[in-house]
């Protein structure tokens, strides 16, 4: 005997889990389904963000800064502390104690928004009248009745052709954040957010990392001023960047593995690790889902293909995050459930792709809005850019930390702020202010007559919306 509901949501990550809740609160009776298991095969909701993505890596990447910091840094606040020791098994069960505490929380709000969780694989059975049949394969198997159903089951970290992860010596994301103890030698393809994040936690611990990346630039989607910025601290710190290089054969052995590849100068390298970390884009997670049962047009990537609101080809079946269009990002994805969820109640859900933020946990951090100053040039935009450093900055030379700029990109004519890109401490935490600007389509002489507390860092964004006009307050 199916159950029915008002909504059916496949996959409980950032883009399901918020949807579902959304539309209880809106008044439907919702079910969610998740299969992510953890360690015990109880329910893991949150997707790979919160499993295997988002999370544990912050949780990693903030161990690693406090060993560097203790290491290398203490001493220059007069702290003494002897000879500092890391335990990575320590570390690693911390990060798994984070990951815990995020899917409990998860199902707590469930519970509290009277959501309906099912643990196992969701997937298409047929359509039937006012709705879809979708059947449940879990421990305990169900068949779920959806006038709508909204599909979010995430994405996959791609493998290199002929390289299959084994989580030993060939690592995904999920591997990546699993390895039980620094190793030697690390090798990292793709110089993205995965690659240097990853680089970054296990160069702090001792491992000798180097990033191995097909571009001839570094980091082509970011601001080019700050990747050249960001590119240098990370050279100053040890990670090894190799750019335009072409991977060939990867030779897995027993204790190592070898990745062959040909510089940008041509020459023959090969570069032998104890560790290979994937990290060359994902796909999206359409597989188990059957969507040949109902019709459900995929693209040729074998995304779910929607329109600007999310609307898949079938009637009542809305798909949102990393399986459709768009930044995989979590933040992109909880935005779309919320919006598809207050669409379905007929209102009027939103998502403004011109002010995503994005960033990258790394040391120094990085993150921008809007777009960048090679994209203005290349569109023909009359623009702009006003930079203040963080070496001029009080709070962050206080700190410790500086490292890095604020830049500001604004249209020559209005001064609407087209674009804001910071490399530096805290910049995760700054890029929100210029987010909020633009989407009130704030000017930048209107963060540059905001009152900001001094001191702080947030003094640098101020001071480089100054500088577009050529001014500063910097005495």
């Amino acid at each position: 005997m199916s159950q029915a509901f008002d909504v059916v949501v496949i996959g409980a990550g950032p883009g399901g889990y918020i949807a579902a809740i959304r539309a209880a609160q809106l008044g439907f009776k919702v079910a969610c389904i998740d299969e992510w298991k953890n360690a015990a095969g109880g329910p893991a909701p949150g997707g790979t963000c919160t499993n295997v993505g988002c999370i544990p890596s912050k949780a990693l990447l903030q161990s690693s800064e406090h060993f560097e910091h203790a290491n290398k840094h203490f001493e220059e606040h007069g702290i003494s502390t002897g000879k500092v020791t890391m335990d990575v098994a320590k570390m690693v069960g911390r990060k798994d104690t984070v990951v815990k505490q995020n899917n409990d929380g998860i199902l707590y709000l469930f519970k509290k928004n009277k959501v309906a969780f099912f643990h196992g694989r969701g997937s298409f059975v047929k359509a039937v009248d006012g709705g879809y049949e979708v059947a449940v394969a879990g421990d305990k198997p169900e068949t779920l009745v959806g006038k709508q159903v909204v599909v979010a089951t995430g994405s996959n970290a791609r493998q290199l052709p002929g390289v299959p992860f084994d989580e030993d010596k060939v690592l995904s994301n999920d591997g990546a954040l699993r390895i039980g103890a620094v190793p030697k030698k690390l090798v990292l393809i793709g110089s993205g957010v995965i690659g240097l994040e990853m680089g970054s936690v296990w160069r702090r611990l001792g491992a000798d990392v180097t990033v191995l990346e097909g571009l001839p630039t570094f980091l082509g989607a970011v601001d080019e001023q700050i990747a050249k910025e960001a590119k240098k601290a990370f050279d100053k710190q040890g990670l090894k960047i190799e750019l335009g290089v072409q991977v060939g054969e990867v030779k897995v052995g027993k204790k190592s593995v070898t990745v062959n590849y040909t510089s940008a100068k041509g020459e023959a390298v090969a570069l032998e690790a104890d560790k290979l970390v994937v990290s060359i884009g994902r796909v999206p997670n359409t597989t188990g889902l059957n969507a040949e049962a109902v019709g459900l047009a995929l693209d040729e990537r074998g995304a779910i293909v929607v329109d600007a609101d999310c609307k898949t080809n079938l009637p009542g079946v809305w798909a949102v995050g990393d399986v459709v269009r768009g930044p995989m990002l979590a933040h992109k994805a909880e935005e779309e459930g919320v919006a598809v969820a207050e669409r379905i109640a007929g209102q009027h859900g939103h998502v403004n792709f011109n002010t995503i933020p994005w960033v990258i946990y790394t040391s120094p951090e990085i993150a921008w809005v809007g777009r960048t100053e090679q994209q203005l040039k290349a569109d023909g935009v009359a623009y702009k850019a006003g930079t203040f450093p963080f070496l001029a900055n009080g709070r962050a030379r206080a700190l410790g930390d500086t490292t890095g700029m604020v830049k500001f990109l604004a249209d020559a004519k209005t001064d609407e702020i087209l674009g804001v890109h910071i490399v530096g401490p805290m910049a995760s935490e700054l890029i929100s202010e210029a987010v909020v600007a633009m989407e009130f389509k704030a000017s930048a002489e209107d963060i540059a007559r905001i009152c900001h507390a001094h001191p702080s860092l947030s003094e640098a964004t101020k001071e480089a919306a100054l500088a577009v006009d050529k001014r500063t307050l910097n005495f």
